[in-house]
């Protein structure tokens, strides 16, 4: 089994930042991409950061510039730096892995649980 746990999502002002996190667990072989999508009401998912293993990173026009998605490899885990934050970010936002497991070479997408973001005054 794999799981992706996220963390840090909340409530903030417009203009704050917020780090969300987001840790793979499990019988884990190959990362191959992290990165975070995002949903807001009544939208359907939409990529926010990408950051693939060896590539270059990625991002949503929307986000360019205010957001900045990191990789620490040791732990498996992603971030994403969200600054001068705005109404029009308020989602949730999933993390999403690329990988293979354990004994296989196979890929397969999985995907967080969801933390929700608001940004509200």
């Amino acid at each position: 089994q794999v799981q992706l746990v996220e963390s840090g999502g909340g409530l903030v002002q417009p203009g704050g930042s917020l780090r969300l996190s987001c840790a793979a667990s499990g019988s884990i072989a190959t990362i191959y991409i992290m990165g975070w999508y995002r949903q807001a009401p009544g939208k359907g998912r939409e990529l926010v950061a990408l950051f693939p293993s060896g590539g270059s990173t990625n991002y949503a026009d929307s986000v360019k510039g205010r957001f900045t998605i990191s990789r620490d490899n040791a732990k498996n885990t992603v971030y994403l730096q969200m600054n001068s934050l705005n109404a029009e970010d308020t989602a949730v936002y999933y993390c999403y892995a690329n990988l293979a497991r354990t004994g296989t070479a196979s890929r397969y997408n999985y995907w967080g649980q969801g933390t929700q973001v608001t940004v509200s005054s």
